[in-house]
């Protein structure tokens, strides 16, 4: 969200030191990661005013505020910050301690081990980035609050770019196509191969893909029928990693969007 729209949330001064002492200890744990006290503080002010304006907590008390800022992942977003700014150190840092994560997940999610390289070649191009704006790189850690683990968010990351690459692999593709780029013989070899393991495990494959395409069909068709609160609700548990105390107190305002 750009400053201008931001919402008119105040936040108290006393919050300031609390993040100041944090971004300390962290600072102190990575000093070479070059994350200034302005960065993280802006960034801790962004989420906290999300949070204020969605749970319309406004008026949220010291203690709430002090205790929301307390339970944020500090080092695991000054990790993120850091990769975002494009810090050497960090990114060395990320890769010992989340790529085998990564790949662990990327293969529990994709069909194949060729599928599983490319959805974490992609992922790691989201978070370096390579798209520029206004002369600044746009890192996908930029995305990253600090609510909920670094992992939790890389998890739904890996799971976004999979799901892209099943989209992108039903793509319509013309014979046509096929023979402009690899040529008349070897197109209609590729087609004469006869599927391994025989007929039966064939049939097997396109029922198990249909079964796939179906079940996704339903999965669209039941999210596009929900009510817009409905909707949030999913928004904030799975993508905001807010936790369900949270999201209960925000349906319990009346004033909140959440309410039907």
């Amino acid at each position: 969200m750009p400053p201008e729209a931001q919402p008119n949330v105040n936040l108290p001064n006393e919050n300031d030191a609390l993040m100041g002492q944090i971004y300390g200890r962290c600072a102190e744990n990575a000093p070479n990661f070059g994350v200034t006290v302005d960065c993280f503080k802006t960034s801790l002010q962004r989420t906290l005013r999300k949070y204020l304006t969605a749970s319309a907590a406004a008026d949220a008390d010291a203690l709430e505020i002090k205790q929301f800022i307390e339970q944020i992942q500090a080092d695991d977003l000054f990790l993120a910050l850091a990769c975002a700014s494009g810090s050497e150190r960090a990114w060395w840092e990320f890769d010992q301690q989340h790529r085998s994560y990564l790949e662990r997940v990327a293969r529990h999610l994709a069909k194949t081990e060729l599928d599983a390289q490319e959805v974490i070649d992609t992922v790691y191009v989201e978070l370096y980035g390579t798209r520029v704006v206004d002369g600044e790189r746009v890192s996908k850690f930029a995305t990253y609050s600090g609510r909920g683990s670094l992992r939790g968010w890389l998890r739904t990351v890996i799971w976004h770019s999979v799901v892209d690459l099943h989209r992108a692999g039903h793509d319509d593709v013309s014979l046509d196509e096929i023979t402009e780029n690899v040529g008349e013989g070897t197109a209609h070899a590729g087609f004469a191969i006869p599927a391994p393991g025989g007929e039966n495990d064939m049939i097997g494959h396109i029922t198990r893909e249909r079964y796939r395409m179906v079940t996704l069909s339903a999965i669209e068709s039941a999210f596009s029928s929900l009510e817009d609160h409905e909707k949030l609700l999913l928004l904030f548990y799975h993508v905001e990693n807010m936790k369900l105390r949270e999201i209960a107190k925000m349906v319990e305002n009346d004033a909140s969007a959440l309410r039907a």
